[in-house]
């Protein structure tokens, strides 16, 4: 959840400053210390790069803005349900249903996850913030499936820990356009704002973005798709879409990455199952981790929805004629 990003060009006065002093006194909403929190997380970046807070800016830099939108001043509980896996002391597994959004931002303000989490319990972690009670890691909207919440900032600080150790093991379930031509194989492409649209990410060339590491293995192929486990190795916004669309093999049901696909779809009914979905197809379906307190290993799994496992019969059925 973002702002507009903001684009700044560098003029020749203010050549020679450091990135995060330049913010800081251009950016009435920001201090220095959040400057360097953005520009380490790559919410700033330079000719798009990511950079160093102590970069020396020069005549003509390109600066790139996207800072989380500012918190509302108050996050009212919400009495909506939520489908919980585990919980304990310390920590909580949500399977989170396509539709939710988990914090509020850009134009969303009611009905997230974090709304429904202030409701039904007292005490959750502060680190994230007033908006994001909890919320160690994120799901798009439209991904279902497995999600962690810390219930105090002992348990978030170790989750996170993890998550960025690359210690957690997430597996989600994908259907993707066209038959994959390989078992296996790793993606590696860095993932940054696309230079043609804003508000979607793309993979960026010369350095540019972000390093962005997704796994899949082919699940099942079928005559027009290919069910794919996928793991990732970084958490970067829209990773394994945006990876997937760029070897040719889309998410089905993806509006933003998928180019029209589904108007392409030779079987009428698988076509218009998919126009009917709502969503795209990736579900987090496995999620494994240590007990931020006792160390222990945890694993969890949920099947896929019924709306996504509809659409696998469909596909399936069709598939046998």
């Amino acid at each position: 959840m973002a702002t507009e990003v903001q684009l700044l060009t560098i003029a020749l006065q203010h050549a020679g400053l450091r990135l995060d002093s330049f913010l800081a006194s251009q950016l009435t909403t920001i201090s220095r210390t959040r400057a360097q929190r953005a520009i380490a997380d790559g919410d700033i970046l330079v000719n798009e790069h990511v950079v160093k807070p102590s970069y020396r800016l020069c005549d003509g830099d390109q600066i790139e803005i996207d800072l989380p939108e500012p918190p509302p001043v108050e996050l009212v509980p919400e009495a909506i349900p939520l489908n919980i896996v585990h919980e304990d002391d310390d920590l909580i597994i949500v399977n989170k249903p396509a539709g939710m959004v988990v914090h509020p931002g850009a134009g969303v303000d009611s009905g997230t996850l974090a709304h429904a989490l202030v409701y039904h319990f007292n005490l959750l972690s502060g680190t994230a913030g007033r908006i994001r009670p909890g919320i160690v890691h994120r799901l798009d909207k439209e991904t279902s499936g497995l999600l962690v919440v810390a219930k105090n900032d002992l348990a978030h600080e170790r989750l996170s820990d993890q998550f960025r150790d690359r210690q957690v093991f997430k597996r989600y379930i994908a259907l993707v356009y066209g038959r994959m031509s390989k078992e296996r194989d790793d993606i590696e492409a860095r993932i940054g704002r696309s230079r043609h649209n804003r508000t979607r990410m793309a993979v960026l060339r010369g350095g540019a973005g972000r390093t962005a590491h997704t796994i899949f293995e082919v699940a099942r192929r079928y005559q027009d798709f290919t069910l794919l486990n996928v793991q990732i190795k970084t958490g970067r916004t829209h990773q394994i879409r945006v990876h997937l669309a760029h070897i040719g093999h889309p998410v089905v049901g993806d509006s933003s990455y998928g180019g029209g696909r589904e108007n392409s779809i030779r079987d009428t009914a698988i076509r218009r199952a998919v126009q009917s979905l709502g969503r795209h197809f990736l579900h987090s379906a496995e999620l494994a981790l240590n007990h931020p307190r006792t160390g222990e290993r945890l694993e969890f799994a949920v099947p896929l929805p019924e709306d996504l496992a509809a659409l696998l019969a469909v596909v399936g059925e069709r598939d046998q004629r």
